[in-house]
């Protein structure tokens, strides 16, 4: 790890970033009109059409659950969750796709659009394609076995994005623990929800430029040199070397990659976690809480399932305190 863990500064670091971001929170933070009965009379077969072009697209490809619930994380980090992410760049607005985190990595556009054009046929202007979003992400983990969630609905689409914020606030693979925390502390959510919520990575994939720097770096390390994890890494440098390749991809948990399950929790108590911000859950110096919880999903499932569902649920309720609409299109402000 770095050496920065291992100094008594970054505790008191770690405290003013956590009181920072907390008032940040305090502040911002917009009362949700949330409900789970919102569509009730206005569009009662709203999730059922979600759920059906879910169904059809898992069924095409397996990975498109891990693509949906990636679209809804980075949405919920920018502006609350309010569909910004799915906007388009015009002359006039400059969307999110282009980000540092969003840039060749988002994918899923597409089944947003299938699933809205269904949507907007069966009640017009109806539903929001933040709502959308938000339930198909429960929908792709529940067909790729995870937990079932009620989601609660009634969130405006923005008129704007934030090409800094998704720059800024989204976490990345490099990261450390302590930077990591703080991120997910700004938006509301506690260092059990962050665990819970990164083991999701049980079905995502990485592409190479994310996961070089840990490959050729501490992996061995963290690993403690254990000989059945070589074999494991002498596969990952194949696939990602030192030069080239960075689109390449490989699978956050080695284990069960297209299932979603506690097997990712394996990798980091193994010490092979793919990405230096996952295996800092558990090899951190100061990761004395995130390291208990992930030897507690890994132990116990249902644990994991339970707070996994609370804490999307908890992140859904991130609202935008601007308001908004509801979009006709997904990929554009109404005009």
């Amino acid at each position: 790890m770095a050496s920065y863990l291992c100094s008594s500064k970054p505790v008191l670091l770690f405290s003013a970033l956590v009181l920072g971001a907390l008032s940040t929170f305090l502040e911002a933070q917009d009362p949700s009109q949330l409900s789970l009965d919102y569509y009730l009379k206005t569009c009662p077969k709203a999730e059922q059409i979600v759920r059906e072009e879910m169904e059809r697209a898992v069924q095409a490809d397996p990975r498109n659950a891990a693509r949906i619930l990636r679209l809804h994380f980075h949405d919920c980090f920018v502006q609350g969750c309010d569909g910004s992410v799915l906007l388009d760049d015009t002359v006039t607005l400059i969307g999110e796709k282009q980000a540092e985190q969003n840039v060749n990595s988002l994918k899923g556009f597409d089944i947003v659009d299938r699933t809205k054009t269904k949507l907007e046929a069966e009640c017009p202007g109806i539903v929001s394609c933040a709502d959308l979003l938000a339930i198909s992400a429960r929908d792709g983990v529940v067909l790729v076995g995870g937990p079932y969630w009620d989601v609660p609905v009634g969130r405006k689409d923005s008129k704007t994005a934030s090409l800094d914020q998704a720059n800024t606030d989204i976490p990345t693979p490099q990261q450390g623990l302590v930077t990591l925390i703080s991120k997910f502390l700004a938006k509301g959510l506690s260092a059990t929800d962050m665990v819970a919520l990164v083991g999701a990575h049980t079905i995502g994939v990485s592409r190479c430029t994310n996961f070089r720097d840990r490959i050729y770096g501490d992996f061995e390390l963290t690993a403690k040199h254990e000989a059945s994890s070589l074999p494991y890494l002498s596969k990952l440098k194949e696939d990602c070397p030192l030069d080239g390749g960075d689109d390449n991809i490989s699978p956050m948990d080695d284990f069960t990659p297209t299932l979603f399950d506690n097997a990712f929790f394996k990798t980091l108590l193994k010490g092979t976690g793919l990405l230096n911000s996952d295996q800092e859950m558990y090899s951190s110096l100061v990761g004395f809480q995130t390291s208990s919880l992930v030897e507690k999903y890994w132990a116990d499932p249902v644990a994991f399932f339970k707070q996994f569902s609370d804490s999307m649920v908890k992140m859904g309720n991130i609202t935008n305190p601007e308001g908004g609409e509801v979009r006709k299109n997904c990929r554009f402000v109404n005009t």
